[in-house]
């Protein structure tokens, strides 16, 4: 969903210190539809990773369907030190 202004989107901090958020964004075949994306976030180090995520479209005309699981694209690898 890159690119796309959500319409609306909500968070709070859970007891362990990760955090659980909300996200409703535009369809995008369908404007009057929406995708909405919810997930848990941990912090490992400096970083931030997703560690739980659903996501549910509802059509213009209010049903409801779980969409699959995407998958993550591979990023560059990493620089490493060689000893």
């Amino acid at each position: 969903m890159e690119g796309q202004k959500f319409k609306a989107r909500f968070s709070t901090r859970l007891p362990n210190g990760d955090f659980l958020g909300i996200t409703v964004w535009p369809g995008k075949s369908d404007p009057n539809a929406e995708v909405l994306t919810v997930q848990v976030r941990h912090q490992t180090g400096q970083d931030w990773e997703t560690v739980g995520k659903l996501a549910v479209y509802r059509t213009s005309d209010g049903r409801f369907s779980l969409l699959p699981e995407r998958t993550q694209a591979t990023s560059a690898p990493k620089a490493e030190a060689v000893a």
